[in-house]
């Protein structure tokens, strides 16, 4: 039997790969309906682009996440990513495309009409995806259910058998080195823009992603802010997110604002996301902006390792 505490991307990944090797499984979340960080998440997975700020071991495990996303849930898009730069800006490609691998040159106007004009070149990362966060964790519940994985949402149940602790920052109190990092979104509503994939501005200042959602939406994306506070979006952040999503297309000027939001991320001090033992209990954490592109890997590799224990136990 395996407790899994938390109910975000980390704790039902963790549950839906145990539950696939026919353990006995249970999810507790004292949410009923649990909106951590995993809520407001881009929902790319995009582990190319982010082998240039993360190590090589970010871009080798999270090459698994496309695939395994799209055997379990319906919406995951295979369009690639495309990022551009302002004119002005064209250093920023160059230095973005000698630090990341996968990608190939682009006609940004070629691949998404609505640039046509306004970016002259930018990279193509062909096997990188994208879907709707909330909807992935949505079907990931359902098919645990549909598999008999008890998912005690709304309650502080006491945990059975083997703890696998997914609470993100609320582990802290066994996990002390783990800090808080602030991101902060929109989802907009702008029927003139027509983009089909996720697409990066690389900007000095305040570099952005769109991420297309259906009707009409958008979400813009992301800032990344050490602090603890868990209030809401900053006037600061939303300006600067409009502003850059402007530079991508002049439409996002009269874009709906649907919904800000900010969610706080949790991170080891390497930004590595690991599975540590502490006094008995399993940790899957520090998942840091990475969460739905890590955690079916760090998932997989929990699974196999209590799957081997306990065949050797037995």
């Amino acid at each position: 039997m395996f407790s899994v505490l938390g109910a975000g991307v980390a704790g039902l990944c963790a549950a839906t790969m145990l539950a696939e090797r026919g353990a006995l499984i249970e999810v507790i979340d004292p949410a009923p309906d649990p909106q951590g960080a995993s809520w407001y998440a881009g929902g790319m997975l995009a582990p190319f682009c982010e082998g240039e700020s993360a190590p090589l071991c970010v871009v080798e495990n999270g090459r698994r996440a496309v695939d395994w996303w799209a055997a379990r849930v319906p919406g995951v898009v295979r369009r690639g990513t495309l990022v551009v730069a302002p004119p002005r800006d064209r250093a920023e490609l160059r230095r973005f495309a000698r630090a990341t691998t996968g990608h190939a040159p682009a006609d940004p106007g070629s691949l998404e009409p609505d640039l046509a004009g306004r970016f002259a070149e930018g990279l193509h990362y062909a096997d990188e995806a994208h879907m709707d966060p909330r909807a992935a964790l949505a079907a990931l519940r359902a098919r645990l259910a549909a598999m008999g994985v008890a998912l005690r949402l709304g309650t502080d149940a006491k945990p059975r058998g083997q703890t696998i602790d997914c609470r993100g920052l609320a582990a802290r109190d066994a996990l002390p080195e783990l800090r808080a990092v602030r991101g902060e979104m929109l989802l907009v509503e702008a029927p003139e823009v027509t983009l089909t994939r996720t697409v990066r501005l690389l900007h000095p200042r305040f570099p952005c992603y769109v991420v297309p959602r259906e009707g009409g939406r958008f979400l813009i994306g992301a800032t990344m802010v050490e602090s603890d506070d868990p209030g809401l979006i900053s006037a600061r952040a939303t300006m600067e997110l409009l502003s850059a999503a402007y530079a991508l297309h002049p439409a996002f000027a009269e874009a709906r604002v649907i919904e800000t939001g900010a969610g706080l991320r949790p991170a080891f001090p390497d930004n590595i996301p690991r599975i540590v033992e502490r006094n008995g209990r399993i940790h899957l954490n520090g998942l840091y902006r990475h969460g739905f592109l890590l955690a079916p890997a760090l998932a997989g590799d929990l699974a196999a390792t209590l799957y081997q224990e306990t065949r050797h136990a037995s």
